[in-house]
């Protein structure tokens, strides 16, 4: 679609540049107000090129994005110097190892999986699982915000296996020698269910549910045998444009 048209990156970069020489010259060329004047300049270049791709491949956008955010946490991490440590809060889809989920299998990876590589043991990938319960989610993209009622999960899935052991509260751990029996049950590929900003409960199957190994995709999972939806912060007036303009992705 955009095969015979120029990419605007270049005219970008040369405009941030620009910009940022001038808020460089007045800065002290350290701190955190360069750091954030450099990490704006990556943001938009980054931008540029998801845009572009989100129209060639799902699978390409995907990939750029959690590219940039593993960038991101690499940027911050040098910030703040030698030995810092990061927690990283995000959905199962991008916290878990996509290396042993449908998702790796199709070509995606994401933060965790370039942790994992980066990190290896010292990157510890904890989940969430539910059963039932309320979750508040859209039916699509810049749709508004519903409590939604949570299907009980399939019973072909993780998330009934651990419906299963009746335990209403857990955080389950699977490293180290005396779990080895446990982290081989938990290698038997079952279905997962990921739900994140839309909710689609008519369609669940196809729309939340996807293969997995949990014993390989996360180190830990925190178990909620029934959920309860969050409640926000509260509005808070946006200037400019939507987050997510001009698309929904």
């Amino acid at each position: 679609m955009l095969g015979g048209m120029a990419a605007c990156e270049e005219p970008v970069v040369q405009q941030l540049r620009a910009m940022l020489d001038q808020r460089l010259a007045a800065l002290s060329g350290d701190g955190e107000p360069w750091f954030d004047a450099v990490q704006n300049a990556r943001i938009v270049r980054a931008g540029e090129r998801y845009y572009r791709a989100m129209y060639r491949s799902s699978t390409e956008s995907w990939n750029l994005r959690d590219r940039h955010m593993f960038d991101t946490l690499q940027a911050v991490k040098a910030f703040r110097g030698h030995g810092s440590k990061a927690v990283v809060w995000a959905h199962n889809s991008h916290i878990g190892n996509a290396a042993a989920t449908g998702m790796g299998w199709q070509g995606e990876f994401n933060i965790g999986e370039l942790c994992r590589t980066a990190y290896g043991d010292d990157a510890v990938l904890i989940g969430f699982g539910t059963d039932t319960g309320q979750v508040a989610a859209a039916s699509d993209w810049g749709a508004d915000m519903q409590v939604k009622a949570v299907r009980p999960a399939r019973v072909d899935s993780y998330e009934h296996a651990f419906r299963l052991a009746g335990k209403a509260r857990t955080l389950t751990d699977w490293r180290g020698p005396g779990r080895r029996a446990l982290a081989e049950v938990l290698r038997t590929p079952l279905l997962e269910r990921a739900i994140g900003v839309v909710y689609r409960p008519e369609t669940e199957r196809s729309s939340h549910y996807f293969e997995a190994v949990l014993a390989e995709q996360f180190d830990a999972l925190v178990w909620f045998e029934q959920s309860h939806a969050v409640t926000p912060l509260g509005h808070e007036h946006v200037r400019g444009a939507p987050e997510l303009w001009p698309f929904g992705l």
